[in-house]
């Protein structure tokens, strides 16, 4: 890993309450990998024998439900980890991850972190960190889903991807809008008909780039108690 790498890992919640040693010596030698977009890292149901931090690019975990549909679980970008509570928890992976993006990510052996924490029990609360931060993100996403119209949900995502927090911006849309609109609980038809919703608020869409002329109006939409009309 270059320098960057290494700052992406440490700024982890999972890493970034370790002491500097035994961080080193939990991703020890492991190098980065890339991979294209579609490729699978693991399957549900397969043993877990590592988890990853994403240095660049998305990747999707999702279940298949029995019906043959797939639910999206959770996006995981840059400066994220995912899969580690799989190693305490039965030893299988509970979903599949996919790389929806060009990515780099750091695979990193599950039976190094488990012996590290027998070693140095402490470690449990670098675990606690990660799974918290998990938690925090899962309670944050239902709840966007009970509590904030089709529109709202656009909008509060299309924000948490602005590198700015005030004026305007333009962005480029991560990953495909089908996969947006299952992230965020809608069918894709409903997907276009909230982003029409926005344009009066000055966002506009332009393939995969939004353009959003006032952050702060935008920020206000999704605080206000309004709902979209019924089915958005």
């Amino acid at each position: 890993m270059d320098p960057t790498d290494w700052q992406i890992v440490r700024s982890t919640p999972l890493f970034g309450t370790m002491p500097q040693e035994v961080a080193v010596s939990v991703i020890g030698n492991q190098t980065v990998t890339v991979h294209r977009k579609g490729e699978m890292l693991f399957q549900q149901g397969e043993s877990a024998n590592s988890f990853f931090v994403v240095l660049d690019g998305w990747v999707k975990l999702y279940r298949v439900t029995p019906d043959g549909a797939e639910a999206v679980v959770g996006v995981f970008r840059r400066g994220e980890t995912f899969a580690e509570g799989a190693m305490f928890i039965g030893g299988r992976y509970p979903v599949s991850a996919e790389v929806v993006t060009s990515s780099r990510l750091l695979r990193i052996d599950g039976q190094t972190l488990r012996r590290r924490i027998r070693e140095q029990p402490d470690l449990a609360l670098s675990m606690l960190a990660s799974s918290s931060y998990h938690l925090k993100a899962l309670v944050e996403q239902i709840e966007h889903i009970k509590l904030l119209s089709a529109p709202q949900r656009i909008a509060d995502f299309l924000l948490r991807l602005c590198p700015v927090r005030e004026g305007g911006c333009t962005i480029e849309l991560p990953y495909e809008k089908a996969l947006i609109a299952n992230r965020l609980g809608m069918k894709p038809e409903s997907l276009s008909r909230a982003l029409g919703k926005l344009r009066p608020l000055g966002v506009s869409v332009d393939r995969e780039n939004v353009t959003i002329v006032d952050i702060a109006l935008l920020k206000q939409f999704i605080e206000s108690t309004e709902r979209g009309d019924e089915g958005f």
